[in-house]
């Protein structure tokens, strides 16, 4: 006698989905945070985490399958429209939990490079396939392998689970079904908000401590990375983040803050163009500015970290060094916005990679152009990463010598031809523009100390085993910036040539504070003929750089950038830094701080140089107003077309 299959609701497989999800997120949670106990126990979060944890992942997946819920409501049932959605209800399940158990999958090694969950950067790495498969199979080949593995046995599995659960089921009759309709959307929304309150659940409503990462470990990778994705629209408007002021209070503050004369500003089109005198007043100087990738104080023997760069360090005695040199940010399209237009962090990604800024938007490289200067911008990789390319070629750069304009390269490895491959071939530009009698002034940007840190055999001697290491990348990238001070100096160039020698960010910056200000640390050095030795002491940004060089190579004029030309600034001028971490900005005034972070007050600390913490210290309100003005200046120059020359 054959009996006949027991009949099920849809809901069922919902159901044992969801609770699959739960136990998943909950346990890798749980994970995460006994790899990181000594934060998490600082930060006296083991309840919040946990019991939060929960509320979030319930919130997660009442937005990923309340839809589904929905739709099966409406469409379920035994007929074309019903068996139709039910192959589109099974791959909803499967590729669900697929992404947020993947997600999970990918976190520790996000979190080992970025300090928390996947957010915004996740993303942006995703558009470039090819560089980002071949870092990873390079340098973490056991986690590719692991993440491949584990997506097809989670593909699989939900596949043939989803298919089990949804045999002989029993739909709802149409009589109730507006019922359960307003119920699911009822269920579906109060889950999603997870309050009655005027704002739905955000990250910011589940945060507890100054540790961004036992903050981020609260929430799951997927929503965390929904909610960066849905911010990035809003992102670029710091205004909706950290607070609004009136404009005219925001240009009063950043003039005032910049230094310079109320008369030198000259335009109230372009709030921030101001007329600038150079302090050479030679004949005007070429301009090499060497980006270092990732090159944090850390690995700067001459700044206490590991002595990892002995040709830095002994240039550092050849010219201008500085101490307390801070970066704007933690990506190298940060970086380049910092030292090629002196434009001033947001929350939003750097105007490399933003729309409006694609033409007309102000670079140092523009400003020469019109000079009469050849400019371009030398790399070893390919100039589309990151959209440098196109940014580049919109506003002033006039030349790109990438990977595929290199001829027999002695390394070629997942980022592109070697550091020497690299500083070789822009000594032979320079060299060549020389003999020409065209002033120049070129960006070179280094890319060997890069995860899987690859570089030839042979140069340098290891500072550890084995070979691809990031202190041993770094001690190859300084060989490298060695190797081609070796050939400037026999130059033609060399004595009618600025250079400046700087990285764009630290590595892997990370940390328990809201923002890690040591991370931000960073070398700096200029060599110009005519500037004298020293180590300056003085709180710097990388935004100061810019105006600096023009001062020094004779450059005078018209242009917005706010950073201080450090040659007029006196020398117990204690310094400010702008530092944009994720979703919190910085602004740095000697050792005091504020930290603006989205929808919460600003927070007063005092940066100890000693150990590198934050002291709580609170900060009057007219360093929270500079603060905000310097935050909000930047969303409100790019959205509005502000920051350009004339």
């Amino acid at each position: 006698m054959r009996f006949r299959e027991p009949t099920h609701t849809p809901w069922r497989a919902m159901a044992i989905f969801a609770l699959i999800a739960l136990v998943a997120l909950m346990l890798s949670r749980i994970g995460l945070a006994i790899w990181q106990q000594e934060r998490v126990a600082a930060a006296d979060g083991w309840s919040h985490l946990l019991l939060q944890g929960i509320r979030v992942d319930f919130a997660t997946l009442c937005w990923l399958w309340g839809v589904a819920a929905l739709g099966t409501v409406i469409f379920g049932g035994n007929h074309l429209v019903g068996k139709l959605w039910l192959w589109i209800l099974r791959a909803w399940l499967t590729l669900g939990l697929w992404l947020m158990l993947f997600l999970e999958i990918s976190t520790p090694s996000f979190i080992e490079e970025y300090g928390f969950r996947p957010n915004r950067l996740y993303v942006e790495y995703l558009i470039y396939p090819k560089e980002v498969l071949s870092m990873l199979w390079n340098g973490r080949p056991l986690e590719l392998i692991f993440g491949l593995v584990a997506s097809t046995a989670i593909l699989w599995g939900g596949w043939t689970l989803s298919g089990k659960l949804t045999r002989n089921l029993e739909y709802p009759r149409l009589l109730w079904r507006p019922v359960l309709a307003v119920l699911v959307i009822a269920v579906t929304l109060l889950g999603a908000r997870s309050t009655l309150g005027h704002r739905p659940l955000n990250p910011a409503m589940v945060a507890f401590c100054d540790d961004p990462l036992v903050n981020s470990l609260t929430v799951n990778s997927a929503y965390s990375l929904t909610f960066a994705i849905t911010q990035m629209g809003k992102e670029a408007n710091a205004g909706k983040m950290y607070g609004t002021l009136p404009e005219e209070e925001i240009i009063a503050t950043i003039r005032a803050e910049s230094g310079r004369d109320a008369t030198s500003f000259v335009s109230d089109e372009i709030p921030s163009l101001s007329e600038n005198s150079a302090s050479y007043q030679g004949k005007p100087r070429n301009l090499v500015i060497i980006l270092q990738e990732s090159l944090g104080a850390r690995f700067v023997g001459s700044l206490g970290g590991l002595p990892l760069t002995p040709n830095i360090d002994a240039l550092s005695s050849e010219g201008w060094y500085f101490d307390n040199l801070y970066a704007t940010g933690t990506r190298s399209v940060r970086g380049i916005e910092a030292v090629t237009t002196g434009f001033t962090p947001t929350p939003a990604r750097a105007v490399v990679k933003l729309g409006k800024s694609q033409q007309g938007f102000f670079t140092i490289a523009e400003l020469l152009r019109r000079h009469g200067y050849d400019t371009s911008f030398i790399y070893g990789g390919e100039s589309h990463f990151d959209n440098m390319r196109s940014f580049f070629l919109g506003n002033g750069f006039g030349r790109i010598v990438d990977q595929d304009d290199y001829s027999n390269p002695a390394f070629v490895g997942s980022w592109g031809v070697s550091d020497e491959d690299l500083m070789r071939r822009a000594d032979e530009e320079f060299k060549r523009l020389h003999q020409e009698g065209k002033p120049f002034f070129s960006l070179v940007f280094s890319s060997s100390n890069h995860d899987p840190f690859e570089f030839p055999d042979g140069r340098i001697e290891l500072f550890e085993q084995p070979k691809q290491t990031r202190n041993n990348a770094a001690k190859y990238a300084d060989y490298a910036v060695g190797e081609f001070f070796k050939l400037a100096k026999e130059s033609e160039y060399w004595k009618d040539t600025v250079f400046l020698v700087v990285a764009d960010h630290d590595s892997r910056v990370g940390g328990a504070e809201l923002v890690p200000v040591n991370r931000f640390r960073i070398p700096g050095l200029i060599i110009a003929p005519g500037v004298e030795p020293s180590r300056d002491q003085r709180v710097v940004s990388q935004i100061d750089l810019p105006p600096t060089l023009l001062s020094l190579m004779g450059i005078s004029g018209r242009y917005p950038m706010l950073g201080q030309d450090l040659t007029k600034v006196p020398a117990d001028w204690p310094g400010r830094a702008l530092m944009q971490y994720d979703k919190n900005f910085a602004y740095m005034r000697g050792d005091e701080l504020v930290i603006l972070q989205p929808e919460r007050a600003p927070e007063g600390f005092r940066y100890q140089r000693s150990d590198g913490t934050l002291q709580s210290a609170p900060q009057p309100e007219h360093m929270q107003k500079t603060a905000l003005a310097w935050a909000l200046w930047g969303s409100m120059a790019y959205q509005k077309g502000l920051y350009r020359l004339e």
